[in-house]
């Protein structure tokens, strides 16, 4: 029996079983060119017009490796307490496929260039699990295979043939789902933060396969795995794994065997479906490569490269709350993404309040970017104009709410703060001299309101309140109002 004819739709009832998950994540290297060649990695361009003949594997070509490349993941390696490799081998990994040219893969096996770490990842709770790194090895990525706009045919686009990889492989140290994409969401901040990686999963730059077992809880031998294929979404891959450790758990309860296998995740029908039966290390004949040298790293290169190393992830959230008195929960927000982490700390450099800039970065800012699907690179308003609007909230120029309408006209039309509050005449109210008669008469004009509030009814402040803001075209600044008004009533 190899299939439950039952459809996992949530990981439910696993109570008698422990999930086992590793991730083979494959990030592409921020290069201007390929591993291997001089070809540029410019995302984009019409198919088949970035491979050279190194990259289609032409006899008589040799390959040089990228040192970028090699600087790049020795930079994973430190920030992820990994041991370098002083000396590593680029091997042929041999499988046909149409859309990988030469045959053979350029990667690494035994050899890697990073291995051993561990990285640290937020989970359920605020729980923190240490989660161990295998490896991170350098590769060349294959070509791709197209299938939209061809009837009964593949086209082969090899622009992406030869792009320099680090995978990222992880211990299988994930017992849900939700572990690997807070593991998956922490290496991908991470690597941007180094500026190795954009991170951009839509083009293919951030992808991953996930190995999945499941096993009887208290056993300690592993259950036979399954590997998914190719997720390119934190989305897919959550809901890949959440399917397949229940398609998993309903084969075994039901007097199944799990076979090892690739697997792939159709999000349309969300399942997972067989693909080939699983290869093993010896079913890609690797040996080291004849046409590259070993890869020799030395001390000097090391600490080159750990002196220029940027602030991380988890040292900036610390920052974050040691200097501007931010909760956990708003750092981790703000420094999710390394971006989003500079916005921030420039419109609280230019001169703004650090909570109430934090406020508005992951409140109005993160809801325009969302409401557009665009990222934080995109976004209008640059930190300056931010920090001149939420300087006119401080000195009462506008109040909160005026400034929300402030902020979406400065959005859409690109106006500056005082320029849309002058030409749209939102000004604020706020000298007692303009506010004192207009107060005087609105209790003039409610006697018995004024009487009723003097007589104990306090809670008819907010009816006068009310009042004098309908007069000022709610411009007039609620929290001088309501002193003005209490003085004046309990004359």
């Amino acid at each position: 029996m190899e299939e439950s004819n039952t459809s996992p739709l949530a990981l439910n009832g696993c109570d008698d079983w422990e999930v086992v998950i590793g991730l083979e994540i494959h990030a592409q290297l921020l290069t201007n060119s390929k591993l291997f060649s001089g070809t540029t990695t410019r995302y984009g361009a019409p198919p088949n017009t970035q491979a050279s003949l190194i990259d289609l594997g032409f006899p008589g070509v040799l390959p040089v490796v990228n040192a970028e490349a090699v600087r790049m993941a020795v930079m994973f390696g430190l920030a992820t307490h990994c041991d370098i490799s002083r000396h590593s081998v680029f091997a042929r990994k041999h499988y046909f496929y149409p859309d990988l040219p030469k045959g053979y893969q350029i990667s690494q096996y035994e050899l890697p260039v990073v291995h051993g770490g561990y990285i640290l990842v937020s989970c359920a709770q605020n729980e923190i699990k240490r989660i161990g790194i295998t490896r991170a090895h350098l590769e060349e990525d294959a070509g791709k295979s197209v299938h939209e706009n061809f009837i009964g045919m593949s086209g082969i686009d090899l622009n992406r043939a030869g792009a320099p990889l680090l995978e990222i492989v992880s211990e299988p140290d994930l017992r849900s789902p939700a572990e690997a994409i807070a593991y998956m969401r922490t290496i991908h901040t991470l690597v941007q933060y180094l500026g190795i990686c954009d991170g951009n999963m839509q083009e293919g730059s951030f992808r991953c396969d996930a190995n999945v077992s499941v096993r009887p809880r208290g056993e300690t031998r592993l259950g036979t795995r399954t590997e998914l294929k190719n997720l390119n979404s934190f989305r897919f891959v959550e809901k890949a794994l959440i399917y397949e450790v229940e398609r998993q758990i309903q084969l075994l309860e039901q007097g199944g065997k799990v076979i090892q296998q690739t697997r792939q995740y159709d999000p349309a029908a969300n399942i997972t479906r067989a693909l080939r039966s699983k290869e093993e290390a010896n079913d890609y004949r690797y040996f080291p490569d004849p046409d590259l040298l070993p890869l020799l790293i030395s001390e000097a290169l090391i600490a080159e490269i750990e002196a220029e190393m940027p602030e991380l992830p988890w040292d900036r959230r610390e920052r974050f709350m040691r200097e501007y008195g931010l909760s956990s929960y708003d750092s981790g927000v703000l420094t999710a993404e390394r971006q989003l982490a500079d916005y921030y700390e420039s419109v609280v450099r230019e001169g703004s309040d650090a909570k109430l800039a934090a406020n508005w970065v992951m409140g109005d800012v993160m809801a325009a970017l969302n409401r557009e699907g665009l990222s934080i690179s995109d976004v209008r308003i640059i930190p300056p104009r931010l920090n001149l609007l939420l300087q006119r909230i401080v000195d009462g120029s506008v109040s909160g709410r005026t400034a929300k309408e402030v902020f979406e006209i400065m959005w859409n039309e690109g106006w500056d703060a005082d320029t849309v509050i002058e030409q749209r005449g939102l000004r604020q109210v706020s000298d007692n001299a303009s506010l004192e008669p207009l107060i005087r008469q609105v209790i003039e004009e409610f006697p018995a309101q004024r009487d009723q509030y003097r007589a104990g009814k306090t809670k008819l402040l907010g009816f006068f309140v009310g009042k004098v803001m309908q007069k000022t075209q709610g411009k007039a600044n609620p929290q001088q109002v309501n002193a003005l008004l209490s003085a004046f009533l309990d004359e």
